[in-house]
């Protein structure tokens, strides 16, 4: 295989998406916001230990 295949076949693996924990992000407590092209977003962790993100 030559350096111009390897690299196409590089090119289509995704790279892994970085990873944030969440009790980071909410600085301990159940709610961050999060901007999005100058909106902010809610992010909360119910009771139950699900995450819920609204805008």
């Amino acid at each position: 295989m030559n350096a111009m295949t390897q690299h196409s076949l590089d090119a289509r693996i995704p790279a892994m998406p970085p990873v944030h924990d969440v009790y980071s992000l909410t600085r301990g407590g159940t709610l961050a916001q999060i901007l999005l092209d100058g909106k902010t977003y809610q992010l909360r962790i119910t009771r139950a230990g699900k995450l819920i993100l609204t805008k």
